[in-house]
């Protein structure tokens, strides 16, 4: 090989190597807070103590990874307060029979779900009933006594 072709080979070589180690790096940097970003609902969501009834109006309704969110405006007194629910992933809420469109801004319904540990207006939603009484997809499996 010429003395310039080696050069080209060597530093075509090394900027390979420089993207592999950069590459590796990042993984490394990143994937540990992926990891830890996954969390079981029971850190957060108090699962010993009796579930939580809550009704309002639909401010809101995400239905997206990881987790859904239901937001309600519920009156209390002559005050409203904001309430949310964390629902299941969509792909979960799509077997039980919830779609993006299961709930409309100004919908009435009653949330029902494990209240958060730190006491603040939000819970792990177990269900969702409609004003008509008709629940928003399928039941859960019925809690034991």
């Amino acid at each position: 090989m010429s003395g310039c072709a080696n050069r080209i080979a060597r530093c075509a070589a090394g900027f390979a190597a420089g993207r592999i180690v950069g590459l590796s790096a990042a993984l490394f940097i990143v994937l540990p807070g992926v990891a830890a970003a996954h969390h079981s609902f029971a850190v957060f969501f108090d699962t010993d103590s009796q579930l939580r009834k809550v009704t309002g109006l639909v401010k809101e309704f995400r239905f997206s990874n990881p987790h859904g969110v239901v937001t309600l405006v519920v009156k209390q007194g002559n005050h409203e307060i904001i309430w949310r629910a964390e629902t299941n992933s969509p792909s979960i809420l799509r077997r039980r029979g919830w779609t993006q469109d299961s709930l409309h801004v100004g919908d009435t319904i009653t949330i029902e779900g494990w209240p958060a540990r730190d006491g603040s207006n939000y819970m792990r939603l177990r269900t969702a009933i409609r004003a008509d009484g008709r629940p928003v997809g399928t039941q859960p499996t019925p809690q034991k006594e």
